[in-house]
């Protein structure tokens, strides 16, 4: 499965956004708010597009387990 440029910007948002909860969980630090503000227009749309990134990959992640199916007999070509 190839990759379109709207699955790496999810996937790149998703780390994103696992790094700042992550930072936040760990050390009380909001990067993206040090970065652009606290809850500045900016800052709430790098949080709206993370979120979005998640559900896509939520969708993206399910579509794809339904079209992949394992065939536990089939032989390993290594």
């Amino acid at each position: 499965m190839r990759l379109n440029t709207i699955d790496w910007i999810a996937y790149a948002l998703t780390i994103i956004g696992g790094i700042n909860w992550g930072l936040v969980g760990a050390f009380n630090f909001d990067l993206v708010a040090a970065i652009f503000g606290e809850m500045s227009a900016l800052s709430r749309i790098i949080y709206v597009l993370v979120g979005l990134s998640a559900l896509y990959l939520i969708y993206t992640g399910t579509k794809l387990g339904k079209t992949v199916h394992h065939d536990p007999h089939a032989k390993v070509v290594r």
